[in-house]
């Protein structure tokens, strides 16, 4: 067992959960939040991962973070462009965007398919050379993405408790009553979704420096990864106060990327690992439903036996 779940397998299974946490949370607040399904996450990985590779390579890793970040925002201000501006329903305009990013990454590498970052200084090798201890030279990536995440989190908590946050939480809930409270919600959706697609050029960035490369298919399938994440996240921790389902979002995601390391270690071919990743994703998503119509099934069960008993009572005392 020990050989099984190393040290490193279960390291490994935690960073990478938790980069894979930032696309959740950004589907979080353009999903859950507004109400909108953003297809445009995979293009928008793959351009933080661009965009952010690329100013690596130039030997500025930290101004790539922000640069990912901005790639991001003007993904989500087009989306939401599209939508607000030109009537474009919310997942065709997602499609149109992807699709127009997938062209527009090929640009910023160059028109390469991928891109090596070997040998260049990334925010991980800076933060690996502040102490020379075995435990630092092992943990280092985790506890800075640790650290990382939690800033995220309490800076999204903050800005959703903000009259402009508040004003996005409720065009998700009701557009029409934020119309006739004098707010516009074409200018909300356009901040969530810019905020949103932040958050994902974010992750994106972070990957590509934690993998020392970047390549042009990185993003296929990122929003399903991070739907089943933020699915996993909210039946473990419900609906209740914002924090907890943000916490929620980042324990969805990494239970999931625990649960892919574990079929990579029984060794799960590698023709079949898209079927696998496809019914996990299958299975976090139809849990909840599951889970409901067996509860509806047990107090069925239950009801029944309670009427076989009055039944079979009232059978007895005519006796």
């Amino acid at each position: 067992m020990t050989a099984f779940l190393t040290a490193g397998i279960v390291r490994t299974a935690l960073e990478v959960g938790l980069i894979y946490a930032l696309v959740a949370l950004s589907l979080f607040i353009s999903y859950s939040i507004l109400n909108i399904c953003d297809l445009s996450t995979d293009g928008c990985y793959t351009l933080g991962c661009a965009v952010g590779a690329m100013l690596t390579i130039a030997g500025h890793p930290f101004l790539a973070v922000l640069a990912a970040m901005a790639a991001g925002v003007c993904s989500g201000y087009v989306t939401a462009l599209l939508q607000t501006k030109f009537g474009v329903e919310s997942i065709l305009a997602g499609i149109i965007v992807n699709t127009g990013l997938y062209t527009i990454n090929l640009a910023v590498m160059g028109f390469s398919s991928n891109v090596s970052i070997f040998g260049k200084d990334t925010l991980f090798s800076l933060f690996e050379s502040l102490s020379g201890a075995p435990f630092w030279h092992d943990w280092n990536k985790t506890v800075f993405l640790v650290l990382m995440i939690l800033l995220v989190c309490f800076l999204i908590r903050w800005f959703l408790g903000t009259t402009l946050g508040l004003s996005i939480r409720a065009t998700g809930d009701s557009p029409a009553m934020v119309r006739a409270s004098s707010i516009n919600p074409a200018f909300t959706v356009t901040v969530g979704l810019c905020v949103s697609n932040a958050l994902t050029g974010l992750a994106g960035c972070l990957i590509g420096q934690y993998n020392k490369t970047c390549d042009i298919n990185l993003g296929t399938g990122m929003v399903t990864v991070a739907l089943a994440s933020l699915v996993i996240g909210e039946s473990l921790f419900g609906r209740g106060r914002m924090l907890t389902r943000i916490f929620g979002v980042i324990i969805g995601s990494c239970l999931y990327r625990f649960v892919i390391s574990l079929a990579l270690r029984l060794n799960v071919p590698t023709e079949t690992f898209k079927l696998v990743s496809a019914l996990i994703v299958a299975i976090a998503i139809a849990a909840p439903k599951a889970r409901q119509i067996l509860k509806l099934k047990h107090q069925e069960i239950s009801s029944r036996k309670e009427r076989r008993l009055y039944r079979e009572g009232a059978k007895h005392a005519e006796d």
